[in-house]
């Protein structure tokens, strides 16, 4: 198994990102803000931080998600949309829902399994999304 990164497809990466960073933007701040903020212990009309970490961060934990996900799907060999589905789910519920959930468990989050069913939601929701944007431009 090797991988050229000058084949990797960096268009459908480039997209993928724009899209699952909005998604994210979108999630945490407009749709659901308040019910993530009630996860956390935190009131509604908390105004949210300006700390660069708290922009910058998740959107390179992002990238690397996505590039790794290229990479595992042509190691895999993955030319349908129904396999780029179900490695999206795999991933999706097998790593990310999973390991958000994981991270929530301590005792410093007062509501860890919503945590999870809101942030997990979006992960397997952008997971799928990276995934059928890597397949449309491989």
């Amino acid at each position: 198994m090797t991988i050229t990164i000058s084949n990797l497809p960096w268009l459908g990466i480039a997209l993928a990102f724009v899209l699952s960073s909005a998604l994210g933007a979108a999630w945490f701040t407009a749709l659901f803000r308040k019910q993530y903020l009630f996860t956390l212990g935190r009131p509604a009309n908390e105004p949210q931080s300006k700390d660069p970490i708290y922009f910058v961060g998740p959107m390179v934990c992002n990238f690397l998600v996505i590039f790794t996900s290229a990479i595992l799907m042509q190691w895999l060999n993955i030319t349908s949309y129904g396999a780029a589905f179900l490695f999206a789910l795999l991933v999706g519920f097998g790593y990310l829902v999973t390991n958000t959930v994981n991270i929530a468990i301590n005792p410093n989050m007062p509501r860890p399994i919503a945590y999870g069913v809101i942030t997990g939601a979006y992960h397997l929701i952008a997971m799928v999304l990276v995934c059928m944007v890597l397949l449309a431009l491989k």
